[in-house]
């Protein structure tokens, strides 16, 4: 084949659609060229691309090479878009319970005690396990929503809220007998009568954890905190408005507290659930599904194992608040400590928003494959609740006097307060670094752990050492804060 005829051939290929068929000969000399080329061409991609692996190194390098200072400024950015709606919503869902304390200390001294046993104790034995067995959802909801199964969100909600409905119903006794019960565990008749009608009047708040805890860990696995920081600030204001309506102007004493508790979670419920349906998760709510019957008895199993795991700790401080009401003036004790109690949980909503949000960086940068990544993101963490914490114990420290009055305008519980201020700053001052340290654990896997360790420090050693203190050593309610270092 002659020069011109090859250029008429690929003339005629580049005009035409349909393909010329050359000679045996030409279609082996053209398909070696391709070949030639092809190689030739890859050679050079490669220059230009380089590996996935020198990608990494050099991303590393380039990340080593950062200051101190640089690297501590970018994770502090990322940590606090997750912790900063974390904290908003923990603390204005524990302020309702704070107001409601607060509102009821001025009541009386046994109003006080009564409400503090029934939100710290009756409501608060149940409120640790429905909230434990909610967090399966976080690793549900994670993965489904990682693997863009979006509809089977909506699905593991709605198996939640059976399951923490139906246990909800069987938890029911601890409120219709919440005074023998009381009784039983030897507090005093006057208190455990009056929690018991506190307890009874609590129990729409009892059946609102079962949504509204699923509803939290449904919009928090696809990062819509900011709605639950909304939702959370709009019901405490509604929860001010209508504890001092019921209280003051209405005049409902005890009753009135424990219904206003009642109203304000419900709002919460009704608010993030409006949100979900109405628009807000257009992919992860397709509405109610009879899938969501499906497969209960393994989603009750994960959440069962979730629940036990993290109401251990929660446990812990109601049992303390038990074995004071045994103590000698036990009604002054239990008020002090409730207080003590609540001012330290409080404030430990922060370090546990920032167990939320160390546990969501550590695992993002371990599962990256950054181990150096994993490290700046403890130490931020770590060091940034440390220096909060180090703020509120100075608080505590100053105004040691004044810290009671929030909850109690009595001499006598006030002045208890004062005597257990100095080792409330320090229980304030360590616990803004222990969940922390548990965020980090839980971030790498280490969530057995960390459970054996509660485990161990909380009923073989906190909980013992209270009973020998408080009763062999006659050291009265002291005793009770100093075993929470333990």
């Amino acid at each position: 084949m002659n020069t011109t005829t090859t250029h008429y051939i690929t003339l005629l290929s580049k005009t035409s659609k349909f393909k010329p068929v050359l000679p045996r000969s030409c279609q082996a000399k053209s398909e070696k060229q391709n070949t030639e080329m092809a190689s030739k061409g890859a050679v050079e991609e490669d220059k230009k691309v380089p590996l996935l692996e020198d990608f990494d190194s050099r991303y590393e390098e380039d990340d080593q090479n950062q200051t101190l200072t640089r690297r501590f400024w970018i994770e502090s950015k990322k940590l606090w878009q997750i912790v900063g709606p974390a904290i908003v919503s923990r603390l204005t869902s524990y302020s309702m319970l704070v107001i409601t304390q607060a509102f009821a200390g001025h009541l009386g001294d046994l109003e006080l005690a009564a409400i503090s046993i029934a939100n710290n104790v009756v409501v608060g034995f149940d409120f640790g396990l429905l909230l434990g067995m909610a967090s399966a959802l976080e690793t549900l909801c994670g993965q489904a929503f990682g693997a863009k199964k979006y509809h089977m969100l909506g699905v593991y909600m709605q198996r939640s809220w059976i399951v923490l409905f139906l246990c909800c119903i069987l938890l029911l006794p601890l409120y219709l007998f919440a005074s023998p019960i009381l009784k039983i565990f030897g507090q005093p008749s006057d208190i455990a009568e009056l929690s018991g009608v506190a307890s009874i009047w609590m129990i729409p708040l009892h059946f609102s954890f079962a949504f509204q805890f699923p509803l939290q860990r449904f919009l928090q696995s696809q990062l819509k905190n900011m709605v639950i920081a909304w939702v959370s600030v709009a019901a405490l204001l509604m929860h001010v408005f209508v504890s001092w309506l019921f209280v003051y102007k209405l005049q409902l004493g005890l009753v009135g507290t424990a219904v206003t508790l009642n109203f304000s979670w419900w709002v919460l419920v009704f608010g993030l659930l409006g949100y979900t349906i109405f628009g807000g998760c257009p992919h992860t709510w397709a509405g109610f599904s009879i899938e969501a019957f499906s497969g209960l008895w393994e989603f009750t199993k994960l959440s069962a194992a979730s629940g036990v795991m993290l109401c251990l700790e929660n446990w812990y401080y109601r049992i303390l608040i038990l074995m004071t009401g045994n103590l000698q003036n036990a009604e002054i004790a239990v008020d002090a400590l409730s207080i003590c109690m609540t001012i330290n949980g409080w404030e430990m909503m922060i370090p546990f928003a920032f167990f939320a949000g160390t546990g969501v960086r550590v695992a993002n940068e371990l599962g990256a494959g950054n181990g150096r990544g994993a490290k700046t993101a403890t130490m931020v963490a770590v060091s940034t609740s440390m220096v909060i914490g180090i703020f509120f114990w100075l608080l505590i420290v100053i105004f040691h006097n004044d810290i009671g009055l929030i909850f109690s305008s009595s001499h006598n519980v006030l002045e208890a307060v004062n005597q257990l201020s100095i080792l409330l700053a320090f229980t304030v001052l360590l616990n803004s670094v222990q969940p922390v340290l548990s965020g980090v654990a839980v971030g790498s896997g280490w969530q057995s752990y960390v459970a054996y360790i509660n485990l161990g420090c909380y009923y073989l050693i906190g909980v013992p050492l209270g009973f020998v203190m408080g009763w062999v050593f006659d050291q009265g309610v002291m005793v009770r804060t100093i075993s929470f270092y333990f």
